[in-house]
């Protein structure tokens, strides 16, 4: 890496570690205001200042870019600075909230601040006064909606706006989802996308925030993270089912072949662009996609990144079945009602047959998969790619 490409890397992580809102977000977002009659006074303002202070829960990277886009419009009126380069993350998404608010007057934009900081306050009121027999773990997700009816617990990813892209707090959300749901009372358990997507993978900008200890540590507790991850998957004691209600990239894709049973929408694709990126595979699918499709067929997605509709993946044997989409939902649903009613602790046992010969080697592949991909994270190809993306992304 040349001298120019590590103070610009070294800037992008700077910048995202530096930065006291902690707002890394990408592309833009954009701000539902209202065009309310009322109209806050400079004491309400200051008051919902005060309060976002008080916050005892992170309201999230968009919740923030929204109260400070608000902010700045409301104390300066429409953006009229630089926008920034392509590669100072931060400042770019800050600047792009700000900009999409055009020419909202300061007095709307100060009425709609105070509205945001008294919804989340009296979001964190609620929650803090849930009933004692509520269940606080499912209240508690800001990136999932996770129910529990007729013998089936459902975790939807619920980003849909970052087309189910998974941050690190998402990570931990799943990760909590799926023990929770491991001890529950329902038969089996299923994982689908809210919107569009199944999920479009990880969240890039996961890997711009950079802890003071450097790449180095990022690296390490990214590898930890992963393998955590993935091994809730691996040892999850229920039928696990995966309902891809459309594409489905990187991690979402890998990690399939850890489901028992995979349904999909005749509009979902399966890709794994890793080498696009620099990395290598994860999700054990190192392991289980050439057990699945054979040693060239995993190669070609793999390594190439090959693209697969939904039939071609049902056919090399990654899918279980494909629903046309206009009755994808009805279909699944139907079939998942009725095995919902088989015995429990048979289906346990048969899952248990089954998956633990393989349960120790797909945790050996899980923990080589993490350190490799420690080492690439770390390396010029794969921060070059990464950056290369975000510039291509950033010209969209």
């Amino acid at each position: 890496m040349t001298e120019f490409s590590r103070r610009l890397v070294r800037r992008c992580w700077l910048s995202a570690v530096q930065n006291p809102l902690q707002v890394i977000s990408f592309p833009a977002l954009q701000l539902h205001v209202s065009g309310t009659a009322m109209r806050a006074s400079q004491e309400d303002f200051e008051n919902a200042m005060n309060q976002v202070k008080l916050l005892k829960k992170d309201p999230g990277n968009e919740v923030k870019l929204k109260l400070y886009a608000l902010y700045k419009q409301a104390t300066e009126g429409p953006c009229s600075i630089p926008k920034p380069g392509v590669f100072d993350l931060t400042n770019k998404a800050k600047w792009d909230a700000w900009n999409v608010l055009g020419n909202l007057p300061k007095e709307t934009a100060r009425q709609n601040y105070v509205d945001l900081v008294s919804s989340l306050t009296s979001s964190s009121k609620s929650s803090s006064q849930a009933k004692p027999g509520a269940d606080r773990e499912r209240q508690g997700y800001e990136n999932l909606v996770v129910t529990s009816e007729d013998g089936i617990t459902k975790i939807m990813l619920n980003r849909p706006i970052k087309k189910n892209a998974i941050s690190t707090q998402m990570y931990h959300e799943i990760m909590l989802a799926l023990k929770t749901a491991s001890k529950d009372d329902s038969t089996i358990t299923v994982l689908t996308g809210n919107g569009d997507y199944y999920c479009s993978g990880n969240d890039l900008t996961n890997f711009t925030d950079i802890p003071a200890g450097g790449v180095e540590e990022k690296a390490k507790n990214s590898a930890l993270m992963l393998r955590d991850f993935v091994g809730c998957f691996i040892d999850f004691p229920k039928p696990l089912i995966a309902v891809v209600n459309g594409p489905a990239v990187g991690i979402g894709v890998t990690t399939l072949g850890l489901f028992d049973v995979v349904y999909a929408s005749d509009k979902a694709t399966f890709h794994t662009p890793f080498g696009h990126l620099g990395l290598s595979p994860e999700g054990c699918s190192s392991y289980t996609f050439p057990k699945i499709m054979g040693p060239a067929k995993a190669a070609e997605m793999l390594i190439f990144g090959k693209k697969l509709t939904a039939r071609e993946a049902c056919a090399q044997g990654l899918v279980t079945e494909v629903f046309p989409d206009s009755i994808f939902q009805k279909e699944v649903w139907t079939r998942l009602k009725a095995y919902s009613k088989l015995p429990p602790n048979a289906m346990r046992v048969s899952k248990q047959v089954i998956r633990n010969t393989e349960k120790e080697k797909l945790h050996a592949v899980n923990a080589e998969e993490c350190r490799v991909l420690r080492e690439r994270w770390m390396s010029d190809e794969c921060i070059n790619a990464a950056m290369n993306f975000l510039s291509r992304r950033a010209k969209l």
